[in-house]
């Protein structure tokens, strides 16, 4: 670590860490003082140390509010899910957890991987503008996919028309699959939401400190420790950059 990174990410003595509240993978609780507990908090708490700095907890209700605090001098590092319009202002790492997406499909289906539902024929249920739809808008070829303006409404068009699949966050599907008996989640995964360390694109030095670091915590198991502590399903440490 350089002097460089440590004034860049601690400017005030302090590593000011900005947590986003609404991702309940990453914050599963609160400990008695009202400070965050989870996957996300954890890895705050590991940079801090690395830095050899107090730290504090920064909570935010949404991640849009978080992204809109870039730069302004408000937080050091944002736990936060890496979209291009946010890199404008932040400057991510690669990923250190990902969030599965995949399918539901009904009792009776005869779909038994993920690679069979892209056919003709098949429709996707599917919330719109989700970071995964966009991913199936991109490289779906041959299934239908129909647009829902949210969770629950894309679950009632899957029951209500008979659809063959429901696309989803791993952590939601099963809770829905509880509703449908008989109902299969596919193994694996279509594509992922990805959770990174931010930093505002000002620290450079920082920026750098943070990339390694989150390579040598998911390399050394950490990361895969974190989400075991915290009993987190449908969470799973992202590959190497």
């Amino acid at each position: 670590m350089s002097e460089a990174a440590k004034s860049e990410l601690a400017p005030t003595g302090v590593l000011r860490a900005a947590i986003n509240m609404s991702n309940f993978l990453l914050v599963t609780g609160k400990t008695a003082a009202g400070d965050p507990q989870g996957v996300s908090p954890d890895m705050a708490a590991e940079i801090a140390r690395r830095l050899g700095v107090p730290l504090k907890y920064l909570p935010y209700p949404k991640p849009g509010e978080l992204a809109d605090d870039a730069g302004k001098g408000v937080w050091d590092i944002g736990l936060i899910g890496a979209e291009p319009q946010r890199a404008e202002q932040i400057a991510f790492t690669a990923a250190y957890v990902e969030i599965e997406a995949t399918y539901l499909v009904p009792a009776g289906s005869p779909i038994k991987t993920i690679a069979e539902v892209d056919r003709a024929g098949v429709r996707i249920a599917v919330t719109a503008r989700s970071a995964y739809e966009l991913w199936l808008a991109r490289n779906i070829k041959h299934a239908t996919l129909l647009r829902s303006d949210s969770l629950d409404a894309a679950l009632k068009q899957f029951v209500d028309e008979k659809l063959e699949a429901l696309a989803g966050l791993r952590p939601r599907l099963l809770t829905d699959i509880a509703k449908l008996p008989g109902a299969r989640i596919l193994d694996g995964q279509f594509s992922a939401v990805q959770q990174a360390v931010g930093t505002p694109r000002k620290n450079t030095a920082g920026a750098k400190f943070l990339a390694e670091v989150v390579e040598d915590v998911k390399k050394s198991g950490l990361v895969a420790s974190l989400i075991q502590r915290h009993k987190v399903v449908g969470l799973s440490v992202a590959p190497p950059a």
